[in-house]
C-alpha cells in the first residue's frame, strides 16, 4: 500500500464551535465497504442536524452510537472524535488530560519484506532507542524468519520481542511453529491463525508456548455478552485493540473492562490513521495506567501527514512543547 485514503469530519455547533474527526477504513481489512463511506457520511450529515450538542463524554458516545451502525466502525470512530473535540473546545484536545505529561511506551514496528529489508528496519528501530520490537511474520520461509529473530535476540536478552502473524499459520502446524519460536523468549504473538475458528483458537491459547494476543479475532464481535463469551471461551493472554476497527472509544472501553475482569492484559494500536486520529487514540490511552507498549508509531510513515506536536522519541510517544497544528483543509 503506497497511499492512504481518509475522510475528515467537521462538526459545527450553533455558536461556531467546531470539532474534527477522522474516518480511516482500510480495503479488505475494515468491516465497511470503502465505496460506501461517502454515501454513509452524507446520511450522517443530514441526520445530525438538530441533535443537541454533547455536554459530557457519555453524550458524545450516545450520539455517535445512535447515528452510526456498528457495521461502520471507522465512521463511528470518526464521529466520536469530532464530537469529543467539539466538547473540549475544538483544539484537538479530545480528553481532559495534560498533554505535556503524556509519555507512552510504544513498540517499533518492523514491516514484512525480504530478510535484508527486515534486518535493516530492525537496526533502524534499535538505533532510535526502541526496547520493544514488533515483527510481522508469516510471509517469508519459516526458517528465514527464525534466523531473523535469532539475530535480534543475540543483540540483547532484555529486548522485548513481539510477533504478529496476521493469521498466517495453518492450524495443523501452528503449535509446532510456536514451540520453535518460544526458544527466543517471545513476549507474545498476535493472531497466529485466521479468525473465526473458535475451537482451534481455544486450543492454541491453551497449549501455546508463547502468550497469544487476539487482534482480527475481535473485529466482528458485537455486543457485551458476545465479547465476554469470547474471552471466557478462548482465554487469550492479551487483546490488541484498534479504536478505528472496533467502532470508537466506547467499544474499546467495554473490551478493556471485560478483559481486566478476566485478568487479560491489553494494548492499543493505531490503524494507519493520520495525526488527527492518532492524536485522539494516544489521548485515550493516556487515560489508563497500562504499562504495555502500545502501537502508536505509524504517523511517521506518511510523507504528507498533518503537521502536529506529536513526536516519537527514544521509543516513546509524546507531545512537543509547541501545540501547533497544521490546517486540515476543512
Amino acid at each position: 500500500m503506497s497511499e492512504r485514503k481518509v475522510w475528515f469530519l467537521k462538526i459545527t455547533d450553533e455558536h461556531g464551535g467546531t470539532g474534527i474527526g477522522e474516518v480511516a477504513p482500510i480495503e479488505r481489512l475494515s468491516p465497511e465497504e470503502i465505496e460506501d463511506v461517502s454515501s454513509e457520511l452524507e446520511k450522517i450529515k443530514t441526520s445530525i442536524f438538530g441533535v443537541e450538542r454533547p455536554t459530557t463524554d457519555e453524550d458524545a458516545w450516545k450520539i455517535a452510537k445512535s447515528l452510526v451502525s456498528s457495521r461502520l466502525p471507522s465512521i463511528r470512530f470518526g464521529l466520536e472524535v469530532a464530537l469529543f473535540d467539539l466538547l473540549n473546545g475544538g483544539e484537538k484536545k479530545i480528553f481532559a488530560t495534560d498533554l505535556s505529561c503524556i509519555r507512552i511506551p510504544i513498540n517499533g514496528l518492523v514491516w514484512m519484506g525480504d530478510q535484508d529489508f527486515m534486518l535493516e528496519q530492525i537496526k533502524e528501530k534499535l538505533d532510535q532507542g526502541f526496547n520493544c520490537i514488533k515483527l510481522k511474520v508469516g510471509s517469508l520461509d519459516f526458517e528465514t524468519e527464525i534466523d531473523i529473530i535469532r539475530s535480534l535476540r543475540k543483540i540483547s536478552n532484555e529486548l522485548i520481542i513481539r510477533l504478529d502473524a496476521n493469521g498466517a499459520f495453518q492450524t495443523n502446524e501452528v503449535l509446532m511453529k510456536l514451540n520453535k519460536l518460544s526458544r527466543f523468549n517471545i513476549h507474545s504473538i498476535e493472531q497466529p491463525i485466521l479468525p473465526m475458528q473458535p475451537e482451534a483458537m481455544e486450543i492454541v491459547c491453551k497449549k501455546s508456548d508463547i502468550p497469544i494476543a487476539l487482534d482480527e479475532e475481535l473485529i466482528w464481535i458485537q455486543g457485551e455478552r458476545e465479547r465476554l463469551h469470547l474471552l471466557q471461551e478462548l482465554k487469550p493472554h492479551y487483546l490488541v485493540l484498534k479504536p478505528t476497527l472496533h467502532g470508537g472509544f466506547s467499544t474499546v472501553s467495554n473490551w478493556i473492562d471485560l478483559a481486566e475482569i478476566q485478568g487479560i492484559n491489553w494494548w492499543i494500536t493505531s490503524y494507519l490513521e493520520s495525526n488527527i486520529g492518532l492524536n485522539a487514540i494516544a489521548q485515550f490511552v493516556s487515560l489508563y495506567k497500562n504499562r504495555e507498549h502500545h502501537g502508536l508509531g505509524t504517523g511517521n510513515l506518511f510523507h504528507n501527514n498533518i503537521i502536529s506536536p506529536i513526536q516519537v522519541e527514544h521509543g516513546f510517544f509524546k507531545y512537543a512543547e509547541s501545540s501547533t497544528w497544521g490546517d486540515v483543509g476543512l
